[in-house]
């Protein structure tokens, strides 16, 4: 076999042909993580933010939070914490004193070395849907999901320069059983994507298999898979005020080996939190800060993030809501307090609408300019989600990657640049008061690239668009989708990395996978 170093240059060299190759398939941007150089909205004034924390450190303090996983308790204990039954109280020193420890930023680099991510300053990285139970396109409706289902997913999410991480499975695989879904789907995320892998923390052997298998796809020992990470988990807590076994295990084992974690408590306000949107705030903060305690007691400097899916609810109903004027408030005010804290934020790009209609767009757009306004770092579930989290589509996954490129062509330092060139005076005295700049010299030099080029947008009148024969947005999504699936072709991988992934797997199904029952 090949020694990692070879393998890499190896691979590098075949994945710059199949993004050429890519490129026939799918006119876009090229790969790149965009900066957030905007001032962030921030709802709260000085003391709004300490009210917040001061309700947080409260709950901590005074209510506590149950820990299901006696580990955790007794690392807690350990430390200091006061602990009654599964309940576990913490001070506000020791909360600040472990949340001090994690680090502002951190970097996770997956196999393919080029699609490395960096979550924190500036940063924003997009990840795609994960975790629906069931699919929809504009031919099958809404239907289970299946392992063909989630691959076709997945040769999006690797299609799209604009999504950055791999995350979940696109949607839940239900024709595999759940003992063995794990290795099959984490089998075809590292091999038809090379971006940065997720694990689901679903009990010890779904975690220690999913890192493995990530340590075997980037050719790694186990001492450089531990020194820095490769990929990431993402727990929500049970809300209000839990946190269950098998996500618990899972976190701690991610915080021992130095993979990144993220705590996204799913707060919905007037179900699961207050419903004032300070309430629900501070309730997640709580939940989440506890998580990040705990990894830092486990291995001080441990990468964490702190989510945020606060929202509210269609009272009449108990729905979910998202894209709202609420939610958008509620994730720009996470936004001021992750900063107050010193840790990355991630968000997410939601909606509770059936189908990729005028509702999804809208609630997706609010979502997603949301997470810019509020600096968010990692923005989870960014194309694909529909239903409340339900379902996923391709189609919506294109269309929202039409958004997403919107949102990085919008962080170009160009269309802000004020050289003088740019100010343009002697383009403006050629033009004078009459004629067009269609045709003059300073539009010619910067005809491709002075507007964002949409690949689903239809720009023409209604004349024109009805000659073509008015076809709709999911329409034309759904024919990009075929497109990108029927031309994929996977990144490159090594046959003899390959063939030890594929042992791997089978000699874990042999084993019986992993337990089914919490």
């Amino acid at each position: 076999m090949q020694d990692a170093g070879q393998r890499r240059r190896r691979a590098g060299g075949r994945a710059g042909r199949a993004q050429r190759t890519g490129g026939a398939v799918l006119a876009q941007s090229p790969w790149r993580i965009p900066l957030n150089t905007d001032r962030p909205t921030e709802p709260l004034d000085e003391a709004g933010v300490g009210a917040v924390h001061d309700g947080a450190m409260r709950i901590l303090e005074e209510i506590g939070i149950a820990f299901l996983h006696p580990g955790a308790r007794e690392v807690l204990k350990k430390a200091g914490c006061s602990v009654t039954d599964e309940t576990v109280r913490m001070g506000r020193d020791f909360v600040m004193e472990m949340v001090a420890k994690a680090p502002a930023s951190f970097t996770i680099t997956p196999r393919n070395r080029d699609r490395q991510v960096t979550i924190g300053g500036r940063n924003m990285v997009f990840v795609n849907v994960s975790s629906p139970p069931s699919y929809w396109d504009i031919t099958t409706g809404k239907v289970p999901g299946t392992r063909a289902r989630c691959r076709d997913l997945l040769k999006l999410t690797q299609s799209f320069n604009c999504i950055h991480i791999a995350g979940g499975y696109p949607v839940e695989p239900v024709d595999v059983h759940p003992s063995v879904r794990h290795l099959d789907i984490l089998y075809d995320k590292l091999t038809l994507t090379d971006k940065v892998p997720h694990a689901y923390s679903l009990g010890a052997e779904r975690v220690e298999d999913v890192m493995e298998m990530v340590r075997i796809a980037a050719g790694r020992s186990r001492e450089a898979f531990a020194a820095t990470p490769h990929m990431y988990t993402n727990i929500n807590s049970t809300s209000p005020l839990k946190h269950d076994y098998p996500m618990l295990d899972g976190w701690m084992r991610c915080a021992r080996a130095g993979q990144a974690l993220v705590v996204t408590p799913f707060t919905l306000a007037g179900a699961m939190a207050p419903v004032t949107m300070a309430g629900a705030v501070a309730l997640s903060l709580a939940e989440a800060l506890s998580a990040v305690a705990l990894a830092q007691a486990i291995r001080p400097g441990a990468p964490c993030a702190f989510g945020t899916f606060t929202s509210n609810v269609d009272m009449k109903s108990g729905a979910p809501a998202f894209g709202t004027p609420e939610y958008m408030r509620a994730t720009q005010m996470a936004g001021q307090m992750a900063r107050f804290y010193g840790l990355p934020l991630r968000a997410s790009g939601s909606c509770a609408a059936n189908v990729p209609d005028g509702q999804a767009m809208w609630e997706t757009s609010n979502a997603l300019w949301s997470a810019v306004q509020a600096g968010a770092n990692m923005v989870y579930h960014a194309a694909g989600w529909l239903e409340g989290g339900l379902i996923a589509s391709p189609e919506k996954f294109v269309m929202d990657c039409e958004i997403i490129q919107q949102i990085q062509r919008y962080f170009e330092p160009e269309i802000c640049a004020t050289t003088p060139d740019d100010i343009a005076v002697d383009a403006i005295a050629e033009v004078g008061g009459g004629g067009h700049y269609f045709g003059i010299p300073h539009t010619e030099a910067r005809f491709a690239t002075a507007f964002y080029q949409p690949f689903l947008s239809d720009w023409t009148n209604y004349e024109a668009w009805t000659q073509k024969g008015a076809v709709w947005t999911p329409e034309r999504a759904h024919a990009l989708f075929r497109r990108i699936v029927d031309g994929f072709e996977a990144p490159p991988m090594d046959d003899g990395i390959r063939e030890e992934l594929e042992a791997f797997v089978a000699r874990r199904k042999a084993e019986g996978g992993a337990p089914t029952d919490f």
